[in-house]
């Protein structure tokens, strides 16, 4: 039974006194495409318990998941390998049931894998200083964003055309109410490399820039050197905010930090966390030391008790819930613990020599896969350094030869079409991501898969 404790002359007073004559006037600001004007069509009012996990697991087996074909998605969200040493770690009851540590006295464990956490994402990143984590890479992008408006007083953004266009779109909804003004293009796929826009970044940056974002590798898969466009954006004294969305390439890149970037930030799902179907997953973010104060979220650091022995104590929290709102760089109200800790243990486990091979494996097997698929009539591969994503330009439109290989039992990639719909231009494109999970008989089965897809 539902417990509703409020009357109906409760809910009105409530809403005369917000000014709105009904609850539905809240949503106003939500597409009306987006909201539902009545029930779910094709799911009963009500069944037992019994008859709704029956009818769940039927739906569920509609999906075909990444563990059952071979499977070549990536664009941000990626199949590694995640030893069960993990797992079975992070449900160990002290980590599971952990939340918050706001008593350091009886948080010690938590608060000490949230600075070993803190201390490998800076050294990945190769930045002075990183925080106890946000709620996942788009997220925290947008918060970058809105740090580099508080360091540098200006709230123009430009944004590369080889971010993931989820990540634009988070920045578009985010910066609604606010005055900032976020610079988009649209990537163009050329024969060189794909979405390499660098120069047209440069060109771009004014004295009213207040940063640069761009992804690296980016959408498409290609790697560039920053240390050019960063030391323009120093010249016009904008930030350089450096995206990474496939964290296994901190073990091949050159990282963010070490090209010039002063704010770093990332999706960690890659490592210790699973697909998931889109969650939970792992904001990173780290920046330099001089501007530590306008980094949203919190900071765990080490110290010595009364009797000298090592502790652990949150050093910074800037968030809402612990300081005047006006004061606070965010209302992020927490991290994402066990995700981090999932992150953390699987780090300690590779350790850096685990972290560059598993690297090596992941970018030698792609440009293997790569070169197998460049090599189909009707399939051309997109030049330009990668890791362990490429773009291809099929003969055909890409969304329904993807369609087909799925049908087929292969997820043989991600069309740019579904990410850039309208986009004509884009259309024939597909990003394919290579990891150490694929076998020599999955390889067979992609190639075999565009092989029939571009012939039809």
């Amino acid at each position: 039974m539902r417990y509703l404790p409020l009357t109906a002359d409760d809910r009105a007073a409530m809403l005369g006194r917000i000014g709105v004559r009904h609850v539905d006037d809240l949503f106003r600001d939500m597409p009306a495409d987006a909201r539902l004007s009545g029930p779910v069509e094709g799911l009963p009012l009500h069944m037992s318990e019994m008859e709704v996990e029956r009818a769940l697991s039927a739906m569920a087996r509609k999906n075909l998941t990444a563990t059952h074909v071979p499977f070549f998605l990536g664009c941000g969200a990626y199949k590694h390998h995640v030893p069960a040493s993990v797992d079975h770690l992070i449900q160990r009851g002290e980590f599971l049931t952990s939340y918050t540590p706001y008593q350091p006295e009886i948080a010690q464990g938590t608060l000490q894998y949230l600075f070993e956490f803190q201390t490998q994402v800076a050294r990945l990143t190769g930045m002075d200083v990183a925080n106890a984590s946000m709620y996942d890479g788009s997220t925290a992008c947008v918060e970058a964003i809105f740090m580099a408006r508080r360091v540098t007083r200006r709230a123009k953004a430009l944004l590369s055309a080889g971010l993931h266009p989820h990540y634009v779109s988070v920045a578009k909804t985010l910066t609604h109410f606010t005055d900032d003004e976020v610079m988009t293009a649209v990537p163009v796929l050329t024969d060189g490399a794909p979405g390499d826009d660098i120069a047209a970044l440069i060109a771009a940056i004014d004295d009213e820039t207040s940063c640069v974002v761009v992804q690296n590798p980016n959408l498409f898969g290609h790697v560039a050197d920053l240390s050019e466009l960063a030391a323009r954006c120093h010249e016009k004294g904008a930030l350089l905010i450096a995206v990474v969305t496939e964290a296994v390439a901190f073990g091949a890149v050159r990282s963010p930090g070490a090209m010039g970037a002063d704010i770093v930030v990332g999706e960690g799902q890659s490592i210790g966390g699973g697909l998931s179907f889109g969650g939970p997953y792992l904001g990173l973010f780290a920046c330099n030391h001089k501007h530590v104060r306008q980094m949203p979220g919190r900071l765990c650091g080490e110290t010595v008790d009364a009797e000298g022995r090592r502790g652990f104590v949150l050093t910074l929290s800037t968030r809402e819930q612990h300081i005047r709102r006006e004061k606070a760089t965010s209302n992020i109200c927490t991290n994402s613990g066990l995700i981090s800790l999932a992150f953390t243990i699987h780090m300690s486990l590779l350790g850096e020599k685990g972290l560059r091979d598993l690297a090596a494996l992941n970018h030698a097997r792609a440009v293997q896969v790569a070169e197998r698929l460049a090599a189909i009539p009707g399939v051309e591969l997109l030049n330009g350094p990668f890791f362990n994503e490429f773009t291809l330009r099929l003969s055909v439109e890409a969304r329904p030869a993807i369609r087909r290989m799925a049908d087929a039992g292969v997820l043989g990639g991600v069309a740019l079409g579904r990410l850039y719909p309208g986009e004509a231009s884009l259309a024939n494109g597909v990003v394919v991501a290579v990891t150490e999970t694929q076998t020599d008989d999955d390889v067979d089965n992609l190639v075999a898969a565009y092989e029939e897809a571009v012939s039809c």
